[in-house]
C-alpha cells in the first residue's frame, strides 16, 4: 500500500508540472514523434460507471474509449468506420451476414483476474461472450441492448427482461464462433448502419474473467485491450490512465503506440477555474469556454486575443443537439398543444447570440443536426419563435393566458454553468410568453438520469452527441419499441415515452433501405413526424471550441468530439514553433 501511495504522489507531481521538465523527459521516436509525458484534461462531471454496458454520459465515454476496444472504431479525423480488433470483414450478398476476422496477438491488460496476473490473448469467444451479455435486457445493468434489439438474429429471444424466459443454450443464435479468430454475426434483415453501431461503447470487448472476479465492481475496475489502462481513481478528484506496455497498435513508422506515458483527468466543476489551470500550464486541453469569458478569448472573427495567442485554437460545428424533453405519457405534457406552445415560446436566435455567444446555433430544423452524414436537415421544418402561435396553442391546450396551468419543474443536471445559464434564459422567455411559472431544479448527473429514465420528471434537460454520423442515431431515440408497458419501468432510449406508428414505419423502412438518398428521404419524414407531434423542445446545435497547449500534436477535433489519445504526443520546447 505504501509503494502504491508513493507512486500515486509521483504521478500527481509529474502531471501537474507545467514547465520544461516535461520536455526533458521526452524520448525521441521514429518519424519525428516523441514518447513520454502525461496528458492532462478536465471534466466538469464525475462519471457514473466505466462498465461499457452502463455508460450513458460523455465523461465515462471519453475515458473508456482509451481503455476498451471493439471490432471497429471511428477514424478520429474522418469519423469513418475503420478496423480495430477485427482486421477485416465480409458481408454476404443478402446484407445480413457479417464475418469478422480478428487480429492475432492482441492481449487484455495485465490484471489479477488472470492467472499470474498476466493478460491473456483476446479471441472470438470473448466477442461472443460480450455480445451475448449485450442482450440481457435489464436497464439497471445494461443500457446497450437497443443496438442489437430487433437487429441481430436471436437477440430478442435472449432478452431476459421478464425474468421468466429460459435463455437459449449457446447464447444469441445470430452470433457464432467459427474459429478462435473468426466471428459471424447474422442480422434479422439488412441494417444500413450496423457496423457503425458496433463502434459504440456498448460494443467493446472485455474478458469473462473480469466479470467473474469483479461483477458490479467493473464500474471502477476496467480490463480491456486499449492503449491505456485504469491505474488510479479517486472519486470526484482525479483519474489516471497509464500506458499499456503490451498494446498491439503501431504507427506508420513502426513505433509502438501509445506515445504518452499517462493521461490525467481532473474534475473541476467551474469552467473559469478550468481555464485558469490551463492558462497556468496545468492542463493540456480545455473543451468549451466559460460563456461569460468568450469575448476575452476570441474576437468576432474567431481569432485568439493576445492573452491566449500562444495556444492552439480549434472550433467546429458539432453533430449534437441540446434539448428539453417532455414526458409524453405524463399528466402535464401528454397534451400535444401544450408541447407546441412551449416550442414556439423561445427565441433560439436571441439565446445563441446573447447567452451562448456563438457557441451554438438555433435548432430550427429537426432533431438531426446539420452536418450529420449526407442528411439535409434543412428539409425538416422545426420550431421558431412566435409568441402569437405559442399563446394560441395555450388556448387550445386549455390554459388561456396561462390560467389554470399547474406548477411545472424544469430539471437540469449540475456541472458547469452553461446548463443553468441557458435554463434561466429560457425560463424567462417561456414565463413571459405563456404567462406561467416554471421552477428550476438542479441535481447531480446520476440523480438526473435516474429521474429521466424512470419517468420521475415531466420536463428535463438533455443533449445528444452523435455516436456515429448518421441520422438514424438521433431518430432512434423516438422508436416506440423502447417504451416499456409499465411507466414505472426504466428506459434509456426514448425517455419521452413517445409512441407513433407513423414514425415507426418511416424509421423502420429507412434503416432497411440500402440506397443512401432514399434512406435520407425516409429519415426526413420521420424527423418531421417528431416535430409535428412536438415530442421534444430542440434548443440549439453545438459549436464547440477547444484550446491546446502549443506543444501538443496529433490531437484533432472532430464533429463528434471523439477522442483517441493513442497517437497524441508532445514535442520538446525547442520544437514547439516548428
Amino acid at each position: 500500500m505504501r509503494n502504491f501511495f508513493i507512486l500515486f504522489i509521483s504521478i500527481l507531481t509529474l502531471s501537474c508540472d507545467p514547465g520544461a521538465k516535461r520536455d526533458f523527459k521526452l524520448r525521441e521516436a521514429k518519424g519525428g514523434k516523441y514518447y513520454g509525458g502525461t496528458f492532462r484534461y478536465n471534466e466538469e462531471e464525475y462519471f457514473k460507471s466505466l462498465y461499457p454496458l452502463n455508460i450513458t454520459e460523455v465523461t465515462a465515454h471519453r475515458l473508456c474509449e482509451q481503455i476498451y476496444e471493439g471490432l471497429v472504431k471511428f477514424d478520429v479525423n474522418t469519423l469513418a468506420v475503420i478496423p480495430c480488433l477485427a482486421e477485416k470483414w465480409e458481408i454476404d450478398p443478402s446484407g445480413t451476414k457479417y464475418t469478422f476476422h480478428l487480429r492475432k496477438g492482441i492481449f487484455f491488460h495485465d490484471d489479477p483476474c488472470f492467472k499470474n496476473g498476466k493478460g491473456r490473448e483476446m479471441n472470438a469467444a470473448d466477442v461472443k461472450f460480450c455480445f451475448d451479455r449485450l442482450c440481457y435486457h435489464n436497464p439497471a445493468d445494461n443500457q446497450g441492448f437497443w443496438i442489437f434489439q430487433g437487429v441481430v438474429k436471436g437477440a430478442n429471444e435472449y432478452d431476459s427482461i421478464t425474468g421468466k424466459k429460459i435463455l437459449p443454450p449457446g447464447g444469441v443464435s445470430g452470433v457464432k464462433v467459427l474459429d478462435d479468430y473468426t466471428v459471424e454475426v447474422e442480422l434479422e434483415r439488412p441494417y444500413a448502419v450496423f457496423l457503425a453501431r458496433l463502434g459504440l461503447i456498448f460494443g467493446k470487448i472485455y474478458p469473462h474473467e473480469a466479470v467473474e472476479k469483479y461483477g458490479g465492481e467493473m464500474r471502477i475496475h476496467c480490463v480491456g485491450t486499449g492503449p491505456f489502462y485504469l491505474k488510479v481513481n479517486q472519486e470526484n478528484q482525479v483519474t489516471f490512465l497509464a500506458r499499456n506496455p503490451n498494446y498491439w497498435g503501431k504507427d506508420s513508422f513502426g513505433n509502438q503506440l501509445p506515445y504518452l506515458d499517462a493521461i490525467r483527468i481532473s474534475y473541476i466543476k467551474e469552467k473559469k477555474n478550468e481555464l485558469l489551470e490551463f492558462s497556468k500550464g496545468n492542463s493540456d486541453l480545455v473543451y468549451r469556454f466559460p460563456l461569460e469569458m468568450i469575448d476575452e478569448i476570441v474576437d468576432y472573427k474567431r481569432n485568439l486575443k493576445p492573452k491566449y495567442a500562444e495556444f492552439q485554437l480549434q472550433f467546429m460545428p458539432q453533430i449534437s443537439v441540446q434539448y428539453y424533453g417532455f414526458q409524453n405519457q405524463g399528466k402535464i405534457f401528454s397534451n400535444a398543444n401544450l408541447r407546441k406552445a412551449f416550442c414556439y415560446a423561445i427565441d433560439r436566435q436571441k439565446l445563441c447570440d446573447f447567452t451562448l455567444k456563438g457557441t451554438g446555433f438555433p435548432a430550427i430544423y429537426g432533431m438531426v443536426p446539420p452536418g450529420t452524414g449526407t442528411f439535409d436537415s434543412k428539409t425538416v421544418k422545426g420550431f421558431y419563435y412566435d409568441a402569437a402561435k405559442a399563446q394560441d396553442y395555450m388556448v387550445k391546450a386549455g390554459y388561456p393566458k396561462g390560467n389554470g396551468f399547474p406548477k411545472v419543474t424544469l430539471e437540469i443536471n449540475s456541472g458547469g454553468t452553461r446548463n443553468s445559464q441557458v435554463a434561466e434564459a429560457l425560463k424567462k422567455m417561456i414565463e413571459e410568453t405563456l404567462g406561467i411559472q416554471i421552477d428550476l431544479l438542479t441535481v447531480p448527473w446520476a440523480q438526473h438520469t435516474e429521474a429521466v429514465e424512470s419517468a420521475k420528471t415531466d420536463f428535463y434537460r438533455l443533449g445528444w452527441q452523435a455516436d456515429y454520423p448518421d441520422a438514424e442515431n438521433f431518430l432512434n431515440l423516438f422508436h416506440s419499441k423502447y417504451v416499456p408497458a409499465d411507466i414505472n419501468q426504466k428506459t434509456y432510449i426514448n425517455s419521452f415515452r413517445y409512441k407513433s406508428k407513423a414514425f415507426d414505419n418511416y424509421f423502420d423502412d429507412a434503416i432497411a433501405t440500402v440506397d443512401e438518398q432514399q434512406r435520407n428521404v425516409l429519415y426526413a419524414k420521420a424527423d418531421q413526424q417528431v416535430m409535428d407531434d412536438a415530442v421534444v423542445l430542440p434548443i440549439y446545435y453545438d459549436m464547440d471550441f477547444r484550446l491546446l497547449q502549443p506543444n501538443v500534436r496529433n490531437c484533432p477535433q472532430n464533429a463528434m468530439e471523439q477522442r483517441d489519445f493513442s497517437e497524441v504526443y508532445f514535442v520538446p520546447k525547442a520544437a514547439k514553433k516548428k
